[in-house]
């Protein structure tokens, strides 16, 4: 049985018992569906694109509140001329909670994801408090006493009134999103998502605007929490402030955590586990020992500190393990059709296509650049040498948009690419490696090329999660592939990044930057840590792409591996250039030679 069918047999098992279930059952699997709902949201949020919120709650809150408003205040649905107990109410009401959350996640993302480390969470509890102390301290929206009289949910001619019947639309919901959520993180857009955890310098590298991802992952996690609460207003038929507070948006939280941060799945478990918990030590601890009180609270935390030391990625990928013992992998469906990929011409072999005008850099009191001074032609491979902190990585940075000249001017194709960012720069044609490898570790080394043909494809957000995007997918999976196999890492395509020695890492950077497609190839310092024979494999492959009209810089401190196939080169020191020429040149000149050796004999 492959995983696949065993997700459909457990689903139709759920469906076709939901009858025959006890209403206190069917009530906490309403209960479980609905904090799974945030749960999921904050997968996406912490667990892939790794930004920590304890405020979910207060999203929750908006979805309630919005609802319940609309649907218990005449004059709500008197703006729209509807009648008090019209059934277009409540969806009138989703609508609402869904423009206010979506509203008040872009603003505070705009603020809150701009703090880093300790300061975004902590961002978070500040607005998620305060958005807590809103709804109790507004009296049109109750206070803390809150708002009754809400009424039930209506498809149609179907009137849900029961757990029961409300509980079927809930999981319907979560499952339907849990599906989408999964073709999301599979696809182009999945990958820039991804991305944003460990790698958002290198992602802007590949034209990823994580900026933008940042904030539209943000408020796809409100929008889900405020699902959620909309779905838990019309189950209780009542919404006050208590279920918004700081402590249930930290019980969100470990429920993604505990369940896996990483893993959709891991949100349901996670939602599962600690209602159940809950309901457990509720029940078990006052006749164990003999009196009332809050000691649930204490063995609680207790025991999530033992799961998160046990288990840091969370339970899930433990239970994944032992499942996939017995399940197989369903094979990849096959696209009926291949969608091209946007191309790039080579510009005609010889044209200028990188350059680099008086680049100086100052980090405080310090000249890490000074009036550097390079061009790079079509059709070449030009080496940038130099002694250890000459500058050299710093120069690259500047030319590609990871950091801005303090003085000069950068032309990408002729364009001046001042305060362009390095995203710019990958749009122009430009792509490149890092001094320190820059991969995505858990991901195979297939879906880490695929991240730098980004640019390539256009599918958006709703293409992937309704699967509009196969025909699109498939062809950056080919491409990757190919550019895979081109670079010597053809039998390594499905193992992890991680899994692979350095050298091998380098060369997965080089061919994630071909997938691009570039017309300016910038490599710092791609041998390192290669043995010989692949070295002798990459200066072929680099060879190959200057016969092909590419251009290519190269930082490298390999001379025998730089001198053998560098048409021209520039040499750095102290942040200024001391010699530029063909190998032959640089070789003998005596600056050089003084750079490297400290000093020339006077003989």
């Amino acid at each position: 049985m492959t995983q696949r069918q065993f997700t459909l047999c457990a689903v139709v098992l759920l469906f076709g018992v939901w009858g025959l279930l006890p209403e206190f059952t069917v009530t906490k699997l309403n209960y479980i569906g609905l904090y799974a709902l945030v749960a999921v949201g904050l997968v996406m949020l912490t667990g892939v694109a790794g930004m920590t919120s304890f405020g979910q709650a207060a999203f929750v809150g908006l979805g309630a509140y919005a609802t319940a408003w609309f649907c218990t205040v005449p004059a709500a649905s008197a703006l729209l001329g509807l009648a008090p107990d019209s059934t277009a109410l409540p969806w009138i009401g989703l609508v609402l909670g869904f423009f206010l959350s979506a509203t008040v996640a872009w603003i505070l993302g705009s603020v809150t994801l701009r703090l880093s480390g300790h300061y975004l969470p902590l961002g978070t509890i500040a607005w998620g408090l305060s958005l807590y102390f809103l709804f109790g301290n507004l009296e049109f929206l109750g206070g803390h006493t809150g708002m009754g009289g809400v009424p039930p949910l209506t498809l149609g001619s179907l009137t849900l009134r029961s757990v029961r019947e409300l509980g079927l639309l809930t999981w319907s919901v979560l499952l339907l999103i849990l599906w989408a959520l999964h073709n999301l993180l599979d696809s182009r857009e999945g990958r820039a998502i991804r991305a944003l955890k460990t790698g958002r310098v290198m992602a802007e590298s590949m034209g990823v605007d994580t900026a933008r991802y940042r904030i539209k992952v943000f408020v796809l996690a409100a929008l889900l929490a405020s699902l959620s609460g909309w779905l838990y207003a019309h189950l209780q038929r009542f919404v006050n402030p208590t279920p918004f507070n700081l402590n249930i948006g930290i019980e969100y939280l470990f429920m993604a955590v505990v369940g896996g941060a990483g893993h959709l799945w891991g949100a349901l478990l996670g939602a599962a586990l600690i209602t159940l918990m809950k309901q457990y030590l509720q029940d078990v601890l006052p006749s164990l020992l003999g009196t009332s009180g809050n000691f649930e609270g204490i063995v609680f935390g207790l025991l999530m500190l033992l799961v998160l030391q046990r288990f840091s990625d969370g339970l899930w990928p433990s239970l994944a393990r032992l499942a996939n013992r017995y399940l197989r992998v369903a094979p990849a469906a096959s696209a009926k059709a291949l969608r091209a990929l946007s191309q790039r011409t080579l510009p005609d072999k010889g044209t200028v296509v990188l350059s680099a005008r008086d680049v100086s850099k100052r980090f405080g009191g310090l000249l890490a650049n000074n009036k550097v001074n390079l061009d790079v032609r079509a059709g070449e491979i030009h080496a940038l040498i130099g002694p250890n902190g000459a500058g050299k990585s710093t120069f690259f940075n500047l030319i590609s948009g990871v950091d801005d000249p303090t003085s000069g001017t950068v032309h990408l194709l002729g364009r001046d690419m001042k305060t362009q960012s390095s995203r710019v720069f990958a749009g122009a044609g430009l792509c490149r490696t890092f001094q320190h490898v820059r991969l995505l570790g858990p991901r195979s080394v297939l879906d880490n090329v695929a991240l730098g043909a980004h640019l390539r494809a256009h599918s958006g957000w709703l293409a992937a999660m309704l699967r509009l995007d196969r025909g699109e997918e498939a062809a950056l999976m080919q491409e990757a592939q190919r550019q895979i196999e081109r670079c010597g890492l053809g039998p390594q395509a499905n193992d992890t990044a991680a899994s692979l020695a350095l050298g091998q890492q380098r060369i997965v950077e080089i061919a994630r930057a071909l997938a691009g497609q570039p017309s300016v190839l910038l490599l710092d310092e791609p041998a390192a840590g290669l043995p010989h024979q692949e070295k002798v494999a990459l200066a072929q492959l680099l060879t190959q792409l200057r016969s092909e009209g590419m251009a290519i810089l190269v930082v490298e401190h390999d001379m025998e591996f730089v001198m053998n196939i560098a048409d021209r080169i520039t040499v750095l020191e102290f942040g200024q250039v001391i010699a530029h020429g063909t190998a032959a040149q640089v070789q003998v000149d005596p600056k050089v030679v003084a750079a490297y050796l400290g000093g020339v004999d006077g003989d």
